[in-house]
Protein backbone atom coordinates (compact mmCIF):
# COMPACT_ATOMS: atom_id res chain seq x y z
CA UNK A 1 0.00 0.00 0.00
CA UNK A 2 1.49 3.38 -0.95
CA UNK A 3 2.69 5.48 2.00
CA UNK A 4 1.08 8.61 1.94
CA UNK A 5 2.64 11.27 3.97
CA UNK A 6 0.68 14.09 6.70
CA UNK A 7 0.92 17.31 5.70
CA UNK A 8 0.98 20.60 7.23
CA UNK A 9 -1.24 23.71 6.21
CA UNK A 10 -3.31 26.67 8.59
CA UNK A 11 -6.32 26.34 10.44
CA UNK A 12 -7.95 29.30 8.75
CA UNK A 13 -7.92 32.36 6.96
CA UNK A 14 -5.38 35.43 8.36
CA UNK A 15 -4.48 38.81 7.10
CA UNK A 16 -1.72 41.19 7.87
CA UNK A 17 -0.45 44.43 6.44
CA UNK A 18 2.93 45.00 5.42
CA UNK A 19 4.14 49.09 4.53
CA UNK A 20 7.59 49.71 2.59
CA UNK A 21 8.49 53.12 1.58
CA UNK A 22 4.76 54.18 1.15
CA UNK A 23 3.47 50.54 -0.83
CA UNK A 24 1.10 48.84 1.84
CA UNK A 25 1.33 45.01 1.03
CA UNK A 26 -2.56 43.08 2.17
CA UNK A 27 -1.57 39.24 2.55
CA UNK A 28 -4.36 36.89 2.88
CA UNK A 29 -4.04 33.38 3.54
CA UNK A 30 -6.58 30.33 3.19
CA UNK A 31 -5.96 27.09 4.00
CA UNK A 32 -7.63 25.31 0.89
CA UNK A 33 -8.70 22.22 -0.74
CA UNK A 34 -8.52 22.13 -4.52
CA UNK A 35 -8.04 24.39 -7.94
CA UNK A 36 -11.56 26.07 -7.77
CA UNK A 37 -10.91 27.21 -4.69
CA UNK A 38 -8.03 29.24 -5.65
CA UNK A 39 -9.57 30.55 -8.45
CA UNK A 40 -13.18 31.88 -5.89
CA UNK A 41 -10.73 33.43 -3.38
CA UNK A 42 -8.29 35.10 -5.84
CA UNK A 43 -11.59 36.57 -7.98
CA UNK A 44 -12.78 37.55 -4.64
CA UNK A 45 -9.95 39.91 -3.40
CA UNK A 46 -10.07 41.26 -6.91
CA UNK A 47 -13.41 42.70 -6.36
CA UNK A 48 -13.09 43.34 -2.97
CA UNK A 49 -9.45 45.55 -2.89
CA UNK A 50 -10.73 46.28 -6.66
CA UNK A 51 -8.33 49.88 -7.20
CA UNK A 52 -5.35 47.75 -5.78
CA UNK A 53 -1.99 47.79 -8.34
CA UNK A 54 -1.04 44.24 -8.44
CA UNK A 55 -3.01 40.80 -6.90
CA UNK A 56 0.34 38.66 -6.42
CA UNK A 57 -0.64 34.63 -5.17
CA UNK A 58 0.67 31.49 -5.16
CA UNK A 59 -0.51 28.08 -4.05
CA UNK A 60 0.47 24.79 -2.71
CA UNK A 61 -1.69 21.81 -2.70
CA UNK A 62 -0.83 18.33 -1.06
CA UNK A 63 -0.75 16.29 -4.48
CA UNK A 64 1.95 18.62 -5.67
CA UNK A 65 0.18 20.95 -7.29
CA UNK A 66 1.54 24.45 -7.52
CA UNK A 67 1.59 27.60 -8.86
CA UNK A 68 2.20 31.31 -8.32
CA UNK A 69 1.67 34.46 -10.56
CA UNK A 70 3.22 38.14 -10.25
CA UNK A 71 0.52 39.73 -11.66
CA UNK A 72 2.02 42.01 -13.32
CA UNK A 73 5.36 42.92 -10.86
CA UNK A 74 8.57 42.06 -12.48
CA UNK A 75 9.12 38.47 -13.07
CA UNK A 76 10.45 36.71 -9.72
CA UNK A 77 10.16 39.66 -7.90
CA UNK A 78 6.05 38.59 -5.90
CA UNK A 79 4.67 35.41 -7.18
CA UNK A 80 7.96 32.76 -6.25
CA UNK A 81 8.67 34.68 -3.68
CA UNK A 82 5.35 34.31 -1.55
CA UNK A 83 5.97 30.45 -2.84
CA UNK A 84 9.34 30.43 -1.41
CA UNK A 85 7.27 31.47 2.33
CA UNK A 86 5.38 28.61 1.91
CA UNK A 87 8.14 26.34 1.25
CA UNK A 88 10.06 27.67 4.12
CA UNK A 89 6.99 26.51 6.36
CA UNK A 90 6.57 23.38 4.54
CA UNK A 91 3.13 23.97 4.33
CA UNK A 92 0.67 22.20 1.86
CA UNK A 93 -3.24 22.98 0.86
CA UNK A 94 -2.62 26.92 1.45
CA UNK A 95 -3.40 29.86 -0.60
CA UNK A 96 -1.66 33.22 0.22
CA UNK A 97 -2.66 36.38 -1.84
CA UNK A 98 -0.79 39.41 -1.32
CA UNK A 99 -2.77 42.87 -2.81
CA UNK A 100 -0.20 45.68 -3.83
CA UNK A 101 -1.19 49.40 -3.12
CA UNK A 102 1.51 51.80 -5.33
CA UNK A 103 2.89 54.26 -2.95
CA UNK A 104 4.72 56.39 -5.47
CA UNK A 105 8.26 55.03 -4.78
CA UNK A 106 10.00 52.21 -6.89
CA UNK A 107 11.25 49.60 -4.49
CA UNK A 108 13.62 48.25 -7.07
CA UNK A 109 13.81 44.67 -7.77
CA UNK A 110 15.60 43.23 -4.63
CA UNK A 111 13.59 45.04 -2.29
CA UNK A 112 10.24 44.36 -3.87
CA UNK A 113 11.03 40.78 -3.50
CA UNK A 114 11.99 41.02 -0.08
CA UNK A 115 8.77 42.87 0.78
CA UNK A 116 6.81 40.00 -0.96
CA UNK A 117 8.57 37.71 1.10
CA UNK A 118 8.18 39.19 4.33
CA UNK A 119 4.52 39.87 3.88
CA UNK A 120 3.62 36.20 3.11
CA UNK A 121 6.21 35.79 6.08
CA UNK A 122 4.80 37.66 8.36
CA UNK A 123 1.12 36.25 7.50
CA UNK A 124 1.82 32.61 8.28
CA UNK A 125 3.84 33.73 11.71
CA UNK A 126 0.12 34.87 12.51
CA UNK A 127 -1.79 31.47 11.27
CA UNK A 128 -2.43 28.85 13.56
CA UNK A 129 -0.21 25.64 12.12
CA UNK A 130 -1.49 22.05 12.41
CA UNK A 131 -0.70 18.96 11.34
CA UNK A 132 -3.27 16.53 9.63
CA UNK A 133 -3.18 12.71 9.01
CA UNK A 134 -4.72 11.06 5.93
CA UNK A 135 -7.66 8.78 6.18
CA UNK A 136 -9.46 6.74 3.79
CA UNK A 137 -12.86 6.11 4.26
CA UNK A 138 -14.05 2.41 4.64
CA UNK A 139 -17.79 1.63 4.25
CA UNK A 140 -18.98 -1.67 6.28
CA UNK A 141 -21.51 -3.43 5.96
CA UNK A 142 -22.61 -6.52 8.69
CA UNK A 143 -25.06 -8.84 10.16
CA UNK A 144 -26.04 -7.17 13.53
CA UNK A 145 -24.10 -10.28 15.34
CA UNK A 146 -20.85 -8.88 14.25
CA UNK A 147 -21.47 -5.01 15.25
CA UNK A 148 -19.34 -5.38 18.41
CA UNK A 149 -16.85 -6.95 16.71
CA UNK A 150 -16.91 -3.96 13.87
CA UNK A 151 -16.93 -1.54 17.55
CA UNK A 152 -14.11 -3.44 19.10
CA UNK A 153 -11.77 -3.14 15.84
CA UNK A 154 -12.33 0.14 14.65
CA UNK A 155 -11.43 1.50 18.29
CA UNK A 156 -8.62 -0.66 18.14
CA UNK A 157 -7.01 1.09 14.76
CA UNK A 158 -8.07 4.34 16.34
CA UNK A 159 -10.75 5.06 13.54
CA UNK A 160 -13.58 7.12 13.55
CA UNK A 161 -17.53 6.20 12.43
CA UNK A 162 -18.87 9.37 10.58
CA UNK A 163 -22.43 7.73 9.76
CA UNK A 164 -24.04 4.66 10.89
CA UNK A 165 -28.03 3.26 9.87
CA UNK A 166 -29.45 -0.01 10.44
CA UNK A 167 -32.03 -1.46 7.93
CA UNK A 168 -31.34 -5.32 7.41
CA UNK A 169 -28.00 -4.80 8.04
CA UNK A 170 -25.40 -2.62 10.12
CA UNK A 171 -23.90 0.07 7.88
CA UNK A 172 -20.69 2.12 9.11
CA UNK A 173 -19.32 5.06 7.00
CA UNK A 174 -15.85 4.84 8.99
CA UNK A 175 -12.43 7.14 8.56
CA UNK A 176 -9.48 5.02 8.94
CA UNK A 177 -5.47 6.45 9.51
CA UNK A 178 -4.42 4.94 5.87
CA UNK A 179 -1.63 2.96 7.59
CA UNK A 180 -4.39 0.98 9.58
CA UNK A 181 -6.67 0.45 6.71
CA UNK A 182 -5.11 -2.66 5.60
CA UNK A 183 -5.15 -3.97 9.33
CA UNK A 184 -8.82 -3.40 9.73
CA UNK A 185 -9.69 -4.96 6.39
CA UNK A 186 -8.07 -8.48 7.57
CA UNK A 187 -8.94 -8.59 10.70
CA UNK A 188 -13.23 -7.74 10.04
CA UNK A 189 -12.56 -10.60 6.88
CA UNK A 190 -11.08 -12.98 9.73
CA UNK A 191 -13.42 -12.83 12.26
CA UNK A 192 -16.27 -13.03 9.78
CA UNK A 193 -14.79 -15.27 7.27
CA UNK A 194 -15.20 -13.09 4.50
CA UNK A 195 -19.11 -12.22 5.39
CA UNK A 196 -18.77 -8.51 6.23
CA UNK A 197 -18.98 -6.28 3.02
CA UNK A 198 -15.88 -4.19 3.18
CA UNK A 199 -15.49 -1.35 0.41
CA UNK A 200 -12.51 0.71 1.03
CA UNK A 201 -12.27 3.93 -1.13
CA UNK A 202 -8.77 5.37 -2.72
CA UNK A 203 -10.40 8.87 -1.91
CA UNK A 204 -7.77 10.24 0.82
CA UNK A 205 -8.88 12.76 3.55
CA UNK A 206 -7.05 14.94 6.03
CA UNK A 207 -7.72 14.95 9.49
Amino acid sequence: MEDIKQIKTITSSTETKYKEKGSVFISKAFQINNLDEVDSKVNNIKKEYYDASHHCYAFKLQNGNFKYSDDGEPNGTAGIRILNAIDHFELTNILIVVTRYFGRTKLGVGPLGKAYYKSAIQTIDSAQIIVLKPYKKIYISADFSYTSHVHRILSKHNAVIKNSTFDTKANFDCLSEEKEVEFILNELTEISKGEILLSPSDDIYYI
